[in-house]
C-alpha cells in the first residue's frame, strides 16, 4: 500500500519501516490528515519505539552475561568449581525481560488502564460549558499526540499520568532527541516526573509547577494541577512555534 503526504512522493508501508528517525516520522504524523496515511506511519513510529527497545535490552542482557562470565572466571582461578558458577549464573533471573513474556506483572508493565474511568467520573464536573469543551479539547490532543508510544493509555487528568510515562511520552514527542524514551521504567515515577519536567523547562521554556515528590506520594495526581501543567506546556509550545492551531486550550 502507498500513501502520499503534501504532495511528495509515494511512500509505502516498506519505505517507512526503514525510517529509523523518530523526529522525521513524528513530523510526517502532523503534516497528513488522512486515515490510511497516519495509520501507516503510527504503525511504524511503534515498530521503531519497540525496536529500539529490544535493542537496549539485548545491549543490556549481553552485559549481564558479561559481568557473570568474569566474575565466573575469577571464582575459577581462586577454587571456585566451574559447576557451581554455572548453576548460579543459570538460575539468576534475566534482568529487564521483553514485553513479550507471559507473566502478567511482566508481559506489559505499561498497559495500565484500570481505574482511569473510574477517576475520570470522580473528577469534579467544570464550572461551564466552555470549560468542559476545553478541558475536553486538551486531553483529546494529549491523546492524539501519545498515540504511537507503547504504554500510554491517557483518558483523564489524573490516573493516566501516575507513573509519569504520559509526561515523558509527551515531551519525548517534541523534543525526540532528549531522551530515549524506550528505556523509561514506569516503576520509577519520581525519575520519570524529575525527566518530563526538567526537559520541558530546558527546552520548551515551561515551569516546573508539578513537584515529583508530592506527585509520588499522592495515590493519583490532582486533576486540577496536572490539566494547570499541561496547559502551561501547550502554551509554552505554541509561543515556541511547535504547535500550530487556531484554538488554544
Amino acid at each position: 500500500m502507498e500513501s502520499k503526504t503534501d504532495g511528495k512522493s509515494l511512500l509505502t508501508s516498506e519505505e517507512l519501516a526503514a525510517i529509523e528517525d523518530e523526529d522525521v516520522l513524528n513530523k510526517m504524523l502532523d503534516n497528513t490528515s488522512d486515515f490510511e496515511e497516519r495509520r501507516m506511519i503510527r504503525s511504524a513510529l511503534r515498530d521503531l519505539l519497540k525496536k529500539k527497545r529490544e535493542k537496549r535490552e539485548q545491549e543490556r542482557g549481553l552485559r549481564q552475561q558479561n559481568l557473570r562470565q568474569q566474575g565466573l572466571s575469577k571464582a575459577g582461578t581462586t577454587g571456585g568449581t566451574v559447576s557451581i558458577g554455572r548453576a548460579s549464573m543459570n538460575q539468576q533471573p534475566p534482568i529487564n525481560k521483553p514485553s513479550s513474556q507471559p507473566s502478567p506483572s511482566a508481559s506489559a508493565p505499561f498497559n495500565r488502564t484500570g481505574g482511569s474511568k473510574a477517576s475520570s467520573a470522580a473528577a469534579p464536573p467544570a464550572a461551564a460549558p466552555n470549560a468542559k469543551n476545553v478541558k475536553q479539547m486538551l486531553l483529546d490532543w494529549c491523546r492524539a499526540k501519545t498515540e504511537p508510544y507503547e504504554g500510554v493509555d491517557i483518558q483523564n487528568f489524573s490516573s493516566s499520568w501516575k507513573d509519569g510515562i504520559a509526561f515523558c511520552a509527551l515531551v519525548h514527542r517534541f523534543f525526540p532527541d532528549a531522551f530515549e524514551y524506550s528505556i523509561l521504567n514506569p516503576y520509577k515515577p519520581k525519575e520519570n516526573f524529575q525527566l518530563a519536567f526538567s526537559t520541558a523547562e530546558r527546552l520548551a521554556g515551561c515551569p516546573p509547577l508539578l513537584d515529583a515528590d508530592d506527585l509520588v506520594r499522592m495515590n493519583e495526581p490532582d486533576w486540577k494541577c496536572v490539566y494547570t501543567y499541561i496547559q502551561e506546556f501547550y502554551r509554552c509550545l505554541v509561543e515556541k512555534g511547535l504547535v500550530k492551531t487556531k484554538k488554544r486550550p
